[in-house]
Parts: C-alpha cells; sequence; structure tokens
C-alpha cells in the first residue's frame, strides 16, 4: 500500500509528531510511506525512518494556496498513491481541489483526520469532504456528527496512540535525576506538580498558579513545574505569568522551565501532573502520556482529557473551572501511597496504526 500524508509543516506539535510515528508505523508493516508538508525539523528524523518527504507550500492559509491545486494533481497523479490522508485544512482544501478532477476510477482514497473542533464555518467544512474521517476521540466524533451532519458510516473514532517506547514506566532515569536536581535544586525532596503544554492563556498556566497558592495552605512540600515556551509572538504572556507568581507569592514554588525535549522523565519525576485547559481540548495528550509513565493526572471533566482519565483514572477527574476543588483533589492524591492507573490499548501506537490501516483498507476493498 502507498499511503502519502499531507500537512502543512513538520515542526513541533502533537499532530507533526504523531504524523512521524504513524509513517514509521507504515514503513514497519511493510508499507511505501510519503510525507507532504512545507518543511520543519523533523523531516531527517521521518526520512531516517524509512518515509519520502516532499516540500510544498501548502502550509498558507490564503488564496495564493490555490496555485498549488494544480501541482498537486499532477504530483498525485505521478505517484499513484492508494490513500491520501489528510490533516490539516489549508492543505485540505488543495487536495480535495486537485483530487476531485482526477477520474473517479483511478484516483487515491481520500481521507481525513480531524484533530480539533474548528470553528463551524465552510473553511472547516473542508475536513468532512473526504471519503471517510477519522476523529481523535469521542468528543470530536460528535462534534462532527452536531455540526456537518455527517453520516455515523462515514466517521471512525480512533485515539491518537502513544510509542510505547517513548512513554512507559521502566525506565532508568537516574542520572537524568542528577542532572536536573543540579540545574534545579529547588525541586529536591519536594512533590511534584507538573503543568505541560504550550504556554497560551486557555492552556491554564494561570489556572495552575491558583492551584499552587490554594495547595500552599494545604500543605508546605510541593513545588510546581511548568514545562512549555511562549510563541515569539506571546512573549508577553510569559511575563504576565512571571508577574502573577510573584505576585501570589510563589516565587520559591514555581518554576517556568521553558520547552523540554524530555517531557516523558518529568513524568516519571513528578508525583501529578495537572491538566487546566479552560475549554475542551479535542484530545489533550498529555493526559494518556503521562498516565502511560505512571503518572497520576488531574483534569477538568470535559473534552478528550477526561474520555482518557474515565478509562483510565477516573480518581483524576474534577468538576471543570473548579479551582479551590483542583487543589483537594491534589492534596487528597499526594496523602495516597499509589495510584490505580490501567490506560487500555486503545491510547497506543499499535492500536492506531492497526485501527486506520483498517480504515483503508475497507475504502480499497469498496473499490
Amino acid at each position: 500500500m502507498k499511503v502519502i500524508q499531507i500537512l502543512p509543516a513538520l515542526d513541533a506539535g502533537g499532530v507533526e509528531r504523531g504524523t512521524v510515528e504513524f509513517a514509521r508505523e507504515l514503513v514497519a508493516r511493510g508499507h511505501e510511506s510519503i510525507v507532504i508538508s512545507n518543511g520543519g525539523r523533523q523531516i531527517e528524523r521521518l526520512e531516517a525512518e524509512g518515509s519520502r518527504h516532499i516540500q510544498m507550500p501548502v502550509h498558507r492559509k490564503s488564496l495564493r494556496s490555490l496555485a498549488q491545486v494544480r501541482p498537486m494533481r499532477r504530483l498525485l497523479t505521478e505517484l499513484k498513491p492508494d490513500i491520501v490522508h489528510v490533516r490539516s485544512r489549508a492543505p485540505a482544501w488543495i487536495v480535495w481541489l486537485a483530487w476531485r478532477k482526477m477520474p473517479p476510477h483511478s484516483r487515491p482514497h481520500l481521507v481525513s483526520t480531524v484533530h480539533g473542533m474548528y470553528s463551524v464555518n465552510a473553511y472547516s467544512a473542508i475536513m468532512t469532504k473526504a471519503e471517510h474521517i477519522i476523529a481523535i476521540s469521542d468528543c470530536v466524533h460528535d462534534y462532527i456528527r452536531h455540526n456537518y451532519r455527517v453520516p455515523e458510516e462515514r466517521i471512525t473514532r480512533i485515539y491518537r496512540g502513544l510509542d510505547p517506547a517513548i512513554f512507559k514506566q521502566e525506565w532508568d532515569d537516574s542520572a537524568w535525576r542528577d542532572q536536573l536536581f543540579s540545574d534545579y535544586p529547588q525541586f529536591r525532596g519536594k512533590r511534584l506538580l507538573v503543568m505541560p503544554g504550550r504556554l497560551s492563556r486557555w492552556k491554564g498556566q494561570e489556572a495552575f498558579l491558583d492551584v499552587m497558592q490554594r495547595l500552599s495552605e494545604l500543605r508546605q512540600d510541593c513545588h510546581g513545574i511548568v514545562i512549555g515556551e511562549a510563541e515569539a509572538n506571546k512573549q508577553h504572556y510569559l511575563q504576565e505569568l512571571l508577574d502573577k507568581r510573584h505576585a501570589l507569592g510563589l516565587d520559591d514554588q514555581v518554576t517556568f522551565v521553558g520547552h523540554r525535549s524530555d517531557i516523558q522523565s518529568f513524568y516519571r519525576l513528578a508525583d501529578l501532573c495537572c491538566h487546566l485547559s479552560n475549554k475542551a481540548e479535542p484530545f489533550g495528550r498529555t493526559v494518556p502520556e503521562a498516565l502511560a509513565c505512571g503518572c497520576p493526572v488531574i483534569a477538568y471533566d470535559r473534552g478528550g482529557a477526561s474520555e482518557s482519565l474515565h478509562a483510565a483514572f477516573p480518581d483524576g477527574l474534577v468538576e471543570a473551572d473548579d479551582v479551590n476543588a483542583f487543589a483537594r483533589r491534589a492534596d487528597e492524591l499526594l496523602r495516597r501511597d499509589n495510584a490505580d492507573i490501567r490506560l487500555p490499548d486503545q491510547f497506543y501506537l499499535q492500536h492506531q496504526a492497526e485501527a486506520t490501516l483498517d480504515v483503508y483498507r475497507r475504502l480499497l476493498n469498496q473499490r
């Protein structure tokens, strides 16, 4: 089977990482894997793991992107893939406009993955024009059904799978921990709460500071670690967070460590992982990542994060937007000797790959 995945770019991000990981799984199963994007830092890894990358400017959200429709049609005609899998709206428009003018009997099958609960408009509707749609969670599945009236048989829910080689409990992090405690001596001897995610208002870093302030009234042995960086145009938000940390008297109790490529080691180190997004996330990848590493997670009971916790660790669920209840639950969990975490197979990469290939096979069998 020859499969082409198309997305805007291959830089950092959950969609990008998931694309590269799935490409590796395709190659491992003997399929031909091609990725089309505008480029990015993950190309080297993608190609080292056996996939081919083709660079095209498919990332622009503007009418200029229409100039790529004919080149895309020529490329698809030349490559003759069995499946074209689009993962974002801008490239989906280019692909669909190219694909619909190809001969129906010989053109590839078209699949989309809806990674978010996009604004409901004609631009976003392009993700529902594929022959089959993959939703990354039940809440995304319901969102598609409610807003776009897509027949049930055209949608398959497949959770974004974790790579068990990276996110697992059994790992010797001793040298890493020694270095971390040398760099951040304030972590030593503390109960550590991690808050991963890029710095953005809707991700909930402000609420995390409120949680840490309330938790400090219940116990004195905790330290919060905010993992993630602000984009170039959002540096002012980082300063707002630092100012709030100071105003709450948390300068010695919360540390911002910026972007880290060793997030899995932080999960294995931490006593708790906090997920505080102020709106429903379509999946909330940090939740199953932490759970796979054996780290208990607390999250608001909504969106994709709620689905992961209901399946694996329901004790971590808290009523949405209740910061006081969040802090109390953190205190309760920190008093327990262990956590009963059972992350189902459907949250791992093996299941995602097999379920996605099953979608592909069903489409090919129709022909």
